[in-house]
Order: C-alpha cells, then structure tokens, then sequence
C-alpha cells in the first residue's frame, strides 16, 4: 500500500517534536511576502480544531503542513489554539485577528470552523480562506478542503476483518456527525465485504463536540475497554484526541488499533503503544495546508472552490510503518484488490 504522502506522514513527526511550542499560538519573525489577495502576507493563519496541537492526529496534521509552509515559503506564521466553549463567533473573532493582522492565508482547521469561515471571509475578500473538511462554504477567496474519508476507513475495515481472531471489531467515534458517519460507513463496509460473521461494534462518545467528544482520552478510553470487554480484538477510532485512550486501552489489553488521519504508530507520544497500532487511515491534512499556503504566497494563484482527496489522487490512504501490517503479504493483496476496486468504481463505498 502507497502512503498517502511524504508531507502528511513523514511531517507529522516534526508535528509531534513541536508540540511544546506555545498553546496560545506561535508567531515566528515578523518577515513578509507579497501576495496577489491582497498586497503583503504576514504568512500562515492556523486555527486549530477541538483537541488543540498535540492531538497526535488531525491538528498535528495540519501543523506538520503549516511548519512545511513556514519553512520552504520563508514566511512567518501564527497558529492559535481553540478554547473549551467557545461560540461560533469565538471563531470568527480568532480568523478576523488573523486576516487584520495580515495573516494569508487563514485557514480554519475542521467543520466546526464553517460559519466563521463564511463570515471572515465576506468582510476580508482580498485574504484567502481555507477550511478543512467542510465543502459548504461557497465564497471566490475560500477552498472547502475535504476528503474521501469512507476510502481510507473501507481499506481499515478490509484490514480489521483480516486481523481480527475473535470475528468481533470495534469503531469508536468521536461526534455523532456525518462526517464521522463516513468513517464508520466505510469501515463497516470494508469489514463485512471481507469477512462474513464479523460483528461491528460501533460507539458515538458524544452527541457534540462541545461535550468533548473530540478531546477527552479517558472517554475513548472508557469506550475501548466496554468493546474490549465485549470482545473486540482490533478497534478503530475516529475521535482527534480522543483516539489517544482508545489506543492506550488497547496497548492495555493487547489488542489492535488502527489510527486516524496522521500516522500514529510514529507520533513520540504514543511511542509505549506503537506495538499495538496496526496502521492508520490517513488522510492528507497537511498536503491541504501547505498547497494552500504554496498557491497564494507563492504562485500568486489562491486555490479555491472545492479541492476533495481520495484514493485516486493520493490524498488517503493507510500508513505502513508497522513491519507487522506491512510485511502481511496476504493482507497486502487484499487491500491492493480493494484499493483497485474503489479505483475503478466497481466498489462502492457509502458515506452513511
């Protein structure tokens, strides 16, 4: 299996060195570049999603590509931590900062960020906005940044139910909103296409992200020891920082986690786990940032409209870091079949 790419895998490493910069934000020189949106860029506006950097997941994703950016473009840049209970225009204060102070692109790191996103960028029409994993906000300087994510979580379920010895699996996800239903579609998919007789064990934490489905590892936690309990032997989660205590009860028990959105079998922090991370379903947060960044600070020529990774493009995918997941020949051949497959539409994959 390919690896989605070499920013959204190898970068997250230098995502997980980083973490002990500043929670509030960090801000590097005060250097300056033109840009075609509007005059002179500061740099790189981030604002992350619930969970914040160290996630070891989707925002350390989007920091490994902010970083990238930050470096290869020689700009500045800020990113900003969100805040337990803030309101959407909480949100919208944080990116207007952003684009006021100069800041170009800003881009808002996850769905709950789209009615800021809408807001900022009708009062800052010469910034260019991006937001990831929504493609509802319709705008000339916005790029809706989504993925296949039911692709990447359909190999994951190809990968669970040739795993699995006890034919019973478990999903864990963070919010019960679709676009963790996509996660959960796609690998329930991928496992009963693969195996008959395997039980999908499926667990919401939270009915909404401010309940903190997105950020509390003792509730991921607690979810994989009930699926444990009831004999899940491989569990995959899509809950940002909460997947941290769905692999640590993992690791626990001895039993199988696949990760989420960065490769967590190398994330530093969760190093005492990595022998029981089988694979994670990756999905390029980190390409998305920097190609953002590289189009307006750059080529001049901001991105925008809808820009969706898939397998076809690269853009998801599962890691193979763990030799244990990438030296099973068998399972190899499978996901090699079903990657084709979704390739060449003969198998189709459900968002819900």
């Amino acid at each position: 299996m390919r690896r989605v790419s070499r920013i959204a895998v190898a970068g997250v490493a230098t995502a997980a060195l980083a973490v002990t910069v500043s929670a509030c934000g960090s801000s590097s020189s005060e250097s300056t570049t033109s840009s075609s949106s509007g005059g002179t860029s500061k740099g790189i506006g981030l604002a992350y999603d619930v969970g914040g950097k160290g996630d070891q997941s989707f925002n350390d994703a989007a920091y490994a590509g902010f970083t990238k950016a930050e470096k290869d473009f020689g700009v500045s840049g800020r990113d900003v931590e969100p805040q337990d209970g803030e309101s959407d225009a909480d949100k919208t204060q944080r990116l207007e900062t952003l684009a006021r102070a100069g800041y170009n692109p800003v881009i808002g790191v996850g769905f709950a960020y789209a009615p800021a996103v809408k807001e900022a960028a009708a009062k800052f029409p010469k910034i260019s906005f991006g937001i990831i994993d929504d493609d509802k906000t319709k705008a000339d300087n916005v790029a809706d940044m989504v993925f296949h994510e039911e692709q990447s979580s359909y190999l994951a379920g190809v990968t669970a139910a040739l795993t699995t010895k006890s034919n019973t699996v478990g999903f864990v996800g963070g919010v019960d909103v679709p676009l963790i239903h996509k996660f959960e579609a796609g690998f329930e998919q991928g496992v009963k296409d693969t195996k008959k007789g395997v039980t999908v064990k499926s667990q919401y934490l939270t009915q909404t992200a401010q309940q903190g489905g997105f950020s509390s590892p003792d509730k991921g936690e607690a979810a994989a020891d009930g699926q444990i309990e009831a004999g899940a032997d491989v569990i995959y989660a899509a809950a940002g920082l909460s997947g941290q205590g769905v692999i640590k009860s993992a690791a626990a028990h001895k039993v199988w986690a696949i990760g989420v959105d960065s490769d967590q079998y190398n994330q530093a922090a969760l190093a005492k786990y990595k022998p029981y991370i089988l694979t994670s379903a990756l999905k390029n947060v980190a390409g998305a940032v920097y190609d953002l960044s590289k189009s307006v600070i750059k080529d001049k020529k901001p991105l925008s409209g809808e820009i969706r990774g898939s397998l076809s493009n690269g853009a998801v995918g599962l890691a193979d870091s763990n030799p244990t997941f990438k030296n099973n020949a068998a399972l190899q051949a499978a996901l090699k079949k079903a990657e084709a497959g979704i390739k060449d539409g003969s198998i189709k994959v459900k968002t819900s």
